[in-house]
Order: structure tokens, then sequence, then C-alpha cells
């Protein structure tokens, strides 16, 4: 478990950045900044101060120009000082500073510790921890928007006025168990039942207006598809920048499915370029390579099309089109640059009557139609993304982002107040109560919050109603 007693320290910048960061938190944050750092440094409030710090010092190092930025206790991330050390240096630079302060007794922090000690000093709860690991690893402007919704709290909000309505028709139910033997009736089964399925919905609500981050979490696979020779390898070494795959004018020259990650403006996937398709394999490397490239495209959100349309027959090119049953498709003709322009619009036409679609004519030698390429890759990978992800705009509110975690939380809780009503209907008011305690630790779970002492916070509800005075 963690240590909230010593100070640690992490480098938190990108290693290839021009600056680097080095973040230091704990009891003796001001105490270490104030031996390592020459600069006027004030014990009182935080603050960005200019100076310098010694690099090895104990081995006679120079300095180096730094900012310090302090954050002062309890106003800052983890609740605890925080001091960040910036400077402009190269990785030797960095290294040797680190060096320097874990010689000073700090400790190298773990993995995710500056949250967790957030967490664990009441700074943010369980959810909002998980959301700044979603930050960190989103791969697209959709996930990062989400991440930044449920890092604002918002999911907490849900729950906890979700766990407020359970609670007053748990105390009321509560209540008149505890009466049970006078003439006293302190919630009607009419009410109960309206309550208790209007909690249900608020439930059902924000599961169906959620998104669920596992569904942007992993790349999305974009395949180029053809037939050899179709000009697929070119197409990909120029989306990716780099020579990622062997271009030749031989056939089959792209045995194995070869990968590379694209980012585009508003997301992120992965390359295959697969070996060309063929109506009838010949041989069974042709037939292994086969297999491969179709298992790919089977599981490709987006299937790239290309079609050499210098070609004069394209009957191996309609039989390809067959093996594709990706639900996008977008068809491109390549090696545009060999037909003149009225030779391309006339071809482009005869494509559109053999394929039953208009083709986008695309040019590796000459880089004409690419950025028209990548732009709808984009589109066609961000739409289903940004179609559920419209709830996390500023307008929607009431909607959340929910974690594989979240969701199984929600689904048992709205599973135990389905059994709270049917104990209702049946006159069982035991079970309800019952029931609507598992469905409020249930939504306890989502935050972590403490909801050990149910009983305490019913006795607090239901005395919360008196008079002051009574």
């Amino acid at each position: 478990m963690y240590d909230l007693n010593d100070t640690i320290a992490a480098v938190s910048s990108p290693s290839m950045g021009a600056r680097a960061i080095i973040r230091i938190t704990g009891s003796g944050t001001i105490g270490v900044c104030q031996r390592i750092f020459n600069g006027s440094l004030s014990r009182e409030k935080g603050g960005v101060f200019p100076g310098s710090i010694a690099v090895d010092e104990s081995a006679g190092g120079e300095r180096v120009d730094a900012e310090l930025y302090l954050f002062r206790a309890p106003y800052s991330y983890t609740g605890e000082d925080i001091a960040e050390i910036h400077i402009c240096a190269n990785s030797a630079v960095v290294e040797a500073l680190m060096g320097d302060l874990l010689g000073r007794g700090l400790r190298m922090a773990g993995p995710g510790e500056f949250t967790a000690r957030a967490y664990l000093n009441g700074k943010i709860d369980l959810s909002q921890a998980e959301a700044v690991n979603e930050i960190v690893s989103s791969s697209n402007t959709f996930q990062l928007a989400a991440a930044e919704k449920l890092l604002r709290g918002r999911l907490s909000e849900s729950a906890e006025e979700i766990r407020s309505s359970i609670m007053d028709c748990l105390s009321l139910i509560e209540a008149g168990l505890d009466f049970s033997g006078e003439d006293i009736e302190f919630i009607s089964g009419q009410e109960n039942s309206r309550r208790l399925g209007g909690i249900k919905k608020q439930l059902e609500d924000l599961l169906a207006g959620s998104i669920g981050y596992e569904a942007v979490i992993d790349l999305p696979a974009v395949g180029i598809a053809g037939a050899p020779n179709a000009g697929k390898s070119s197409l990909v070494n120029i989306l990716l920048g780099s020579e990622r795959s062997i271009v030749s004018h031989e056939r089959k020259t792209t045995r194995d499915v070869l990968t590379g990650v694209l980012t585009l403006a508003h997301s992120r996937c992965v390359l295959f370029d697969c070996a060309g398709l063929l109506a009838e394999p010949e041989g069974i490397l042709d037939e292994l390579a086969q297999e491969a490239a179709i298992e790919v495209l089977r599981n490709s959100t987006v299937v790239v099309l290309c079609v050499d349309i210098s070609k004069h027959d394209w009957a191996k090119d309609l039989a390809v089109r067959k093996w594709i049953d990706a639900s996008i498709v977008i068809p491109v003709a390549t090696k545009s640059d060999l037909l003149g322009e009225e030779a391309l619009a006339e071809r482009l036409g005869e494509l559109e009557g053999l394929f039953g679609v208009g083709f986008m004519p695309i040019s590796v030698a000459n880089g004409s139609g690419v950025e028209l390429l990548q732009e709808e890759m984009d589109r066609e990978l961000a739409a289903p993304i940004q179609r559920r992800a419209m709830p996390f705009s500023e307008g929607a509110a009431s909607h959340v982002a929910l974690t594989a975690r979240h969701r199984r939380a929600v689904i048992e809780a709205i599973d135990s107040i389905d059994e709270a009503l049917d104990g209702f209907d049946r006159s069982a008011a035991e079970v309800t109560a019952m029931m609507l305690r598992a469905a409020y630790q249930s939504l306890c779970a989502i935050e972590q919050a403490q909801c050990v002492d149910v009983d305490e916070k019913i006795l607090d509800n239901i005395f919360g109603r008196f008079c002051i005075g009574k």
C-alpha cells in the first residue's frame, strides 16, 4: 500500500519534449526545494518562482535555469505540498537531477501514485481517478472529451442524486417497519411504487445516455484491400509517411499483413496492408495470405478498396469486392496520374457504372487525392464515436461517461430495484428494504463512497426531517 508519510518525485513530462517537468509531493517538498533551488521561494504561499537548480550538486555539477511551480496544501492536486521543477534540458540532465533528489531521501513515485494520493486525501473520488488515466490514454478527441466530463465529477453527482432518492425511500420503509405495531403509514404502496419506478428510470437513463470507454479505447482498424499490384502498399507508405511496406511492380510482393498506426485530425487507427486478394489463389502460400487478409478485412471498421484505374479490365477487382463485407468501404482509383484529364473522367464513370459507387482518384506519385482520402477516413472513423460522444458536449449536462466497472454497478442497482418493486408488490417490506440497501451499496461502489454504515445514514435521514427543537 502507498505510504503517505514520505516525499515522492517523478518525471511527469514526455520523454521527447523540449521541456522537462519533475514533480515532487509530500511533507518534505518545501524543505528539499529550498535546498536545491536558487531563487526567492515563499514558504507561505504558492506561485511560480524563477531561478536555477543544481544538477548533481554532490559532484560539483553546473546549475541550470529553472522555474519552480509551487502548489501549497491543501489547495493542490494531491492535497499535499506539490512542487514542479520546469527545465529545458536533455535526458541526461533530467536523470542527474532525479538522482540528486533520490539521494536526498526522496522516493521514486510508483505508477499512478500522485493520483492515488489525491484520492486517498479526498481530493478526487475513484471515478475521477479513473478519468485521469483515460485522459492520459485517450486516442481521439471524443474519448478525451468523455474523460474530461468524467473528471469534472458529473458521474459522481448523478450517482449521489440517485443514492439520495434511494435513501429517502429506504428511510420511510424502515420507519414503517420500526413502527409496524402503530397505526402509522409512512409511505403508501402507490407512492412507494412511484418512487421506485422513478429511481429505476434514473438508473436506466444513466445507462442509455452514457458512452462506454471500452468502445473507444481500442484503436479501430482500417484495411487496405485490392487485387495484386493495385497500389495498396504505396498508399500505405504515403499515409503513414514511412516506407512501412515493400513496393514493387512484381505481383504478390506483400504476403503478410503489415500494420502501422495512423494519426488523423480527430482519430487514430491501425492501418493494415493486406496481401492482394485473388479470385483463385495459386498454391498454399496464396491461400494462407488470402485467409490472413480476409480475416483482417472482416474485423476492420473501414476498408479502403484500391482499384488500378489505368487497367482496362476490372473483372478481378469485381471478384475482390465480393470478399469485402465491411459496412464502410471507401473505393479509391489508384494510379490516376497515369491518365490524362479526359481519360480519367471517362474511366471514373466506367468504374462507377461497374461497381455501382463513385471512386476517389488517388495518385501516390504526385500525392493528389491523398488528403481527401485522409479526411474521408477520419470522417468515417469519427462519426460513430461522435454520435455516441454527443452527450459529452457542454450543453448536455445530464449525460455521463461510464467505464465497464461503472456500468456493472448501475446494472446491479437496477436489478436490486426490480427485486425491491417485486417485494413491495408481495407486501414484503423487509425484502424491499434489503434490496434498496443493495442498490445503495452498488452505487457507492462507483466512486468508492463510504456507505458501510447504512443504518446511521437512515437514522440521520429520518430525524433530519424533524423540526428544530422537536
